[in-house]
């Protein structure tokens, strides 16, 4: 037990004798710093306590170092620059080169130059309406022999797609060819005007000019009427079957051209306004990576997608090798072309809530605060509207540290209310 306090004891006085070591080195500094005693072999000068229109002195070295009368720095030795009262309300601040260097600050000229940027939309490859063509029947009937039995088959034009036996198709033959038989004969108005209405009944059934000159040239009715392909293309839609009976206006079939085709963009709702018709567009799809397709800007949809935000822009492409396939999702890019700008590098804006800041440099190591106004974004430039002139100079690089600085620095008022830089 006795050991135990005697060792208490003799850390208590270890304790207490640093203790008094510290504060006697403090009472010396303090000393050295309150006579202001010049070091051997200098000249004592002296300095006005307060110079007209300084707020404080500091080191260039330490922002933290301020004093109300000018000296040297304790934490470097250097000596305290003034800052002036002015400068403390609009927040400028004094950085030499030395530090400069050391915080990689980096300046660039505020200039007007041509912009462009890029909107990168989400697109999906369509059919191009414009190019389909439906095959529907004006009369019921049964399917007697079908040709085309696979979706996705080609066909072309006036190809059979299948057979048909209507009985309402073939009285209206079996109609047609009395009236003609008694016209050839009897050379009358009248015969010749049933011979016109029988015609023109034909064809509205369906029947092209080409199949009811054939019918008057074999003078026979046809039981099975062939039903042919009214455009070239890909059949991308079936619903025939051999035998079946199919009701008059159902359609049996779509065709698609696939030559050409479309892709829907979606264009979010803020970039809307910089799409024009006829702009250039690129179109690139995970199916092909490093294949690029080029078109323009066919059609802008007039309705928006009250979900995503999104308006859909149509993109015309050619499609020669059938390389595109309906239904693709495709990386789509509208180049817009925004012209000439006052433009500042996009990496010296500093964002401060509702407010846009960036530091001129107004030579002599001397950062100012400027509130500013942007305009639109093109790569890594930003436009600026208000708040900058040509030839002005901002800093680019390591301003995050400076308006650390120049918050420490600068009447609180400056950072925290909204007004701007004056």
């Amino acid at each position: 037990m006795n050991d135990r306090k005697r060792a208490g004891k003799r850390r208590y006085g270890a304790l207490l004798g640093l203790l008094l070591l510290g504060m006697a080195g403090a009472a010396i500094w303090m000393f050295s710093q309150d006579t202001g005693q010049p070091e051997a072999g200098q000249e004592e000068v002296a300095h006005p306590a307060h110079e007209e229109g300084v707020a404080y002195y500091t080191c260039p070295m330490h922002t933290s170092v301020q004093q109300s009368s000018p000296g040297k720095c304790p934490i470097c030795g250097m000596d305290l620059t003034p800052v002036k009262q002015e400068d403390v309300k609009s927040g400028t601040i004094v950085v030499d080169e030395v530090r400069r260097q050391q915080i990689g600050v980096r300046t660039a000229a505020v200039e007007r130059r041509n912009i462009s940027r890029q909107i990168r939309a989400v697109g999906q490859v369509k059919v191009d309406e414009t190019r389909l063509s439906d095959v529907n029947l004006r009369m019921s009937g049964w399917v007697h022999r079908l040709h085309v039995e696979e979706t996705g088959q080609r066909v072309k034009r006036g190809q059979v797609l299948f057979t048909l036996y209507s009985p309402e198709l073939y009285a209206a033959e079996r109609e047609y060819l009395t009236a003609l038989k008694r016209d050839r004969e009897a050379r009358s108005v009248t015969s010749s005007e049933l011979t016109r209405a029988s015609e023109q009944r034909l064809r509205l059934l369906g029947m092209s000019q080409a199949q009811i000159r054939e019918l008057a040239r074999r003078g026979e009715a046809w039981e099975n009427v062939p039903v042919v392909a009214p455009a070239t293309g890909y059949v991308i839609d079936k619903d025939v079957v051999e035998g079946g009976r199919i009701e008059a206006g159902t359609r049996v079939y779509r065709i698609a051209d696939l030559s050409r085709l479309w892709v829907d963009a979606k264009v979010y709702e803020s970039d809307l306004a910089q799409v024009k018709k006829g702009q250039p567009v690129s179109v690139q799809l995970p199916y092909v990576p490093g294949q690029s397709f080029e078109g323009t800007v066919d059609y802008i949809y007039p309705t928006l997608d009250g979900v995503t935000r999104t308006g859909r822009v149509r993109v015309a492409l050619d499609n020669p090798g059938l390389t595109l396939k309906p239904d693709m999702y495709a990386d789509v890019e509208l180049a817009v072309n925004l012209g000439e700008r006052l433009v500042i590098p996009s990496s010296a804006v500093i964002y401060t809530g509702p407010r846009r800041l960036v530091f001129v440099d107004l030579g002599e190591g001397r950062l100012r605060p400027q509130e500013i106004e942007v305009g639109v974004r093109a790569g890594d430039y930003v436009e600026v509207t208000h708040g900058l002139e040509p030839g002005d100079v901002v800093v680019t690089s390591g301003n995050f540290l400076i308006a650390a600085e120049s918050r420490i620095r600068s009447a609180t008022g400056y950072w925290g209310g909204g007004h701007g830089a004056h």
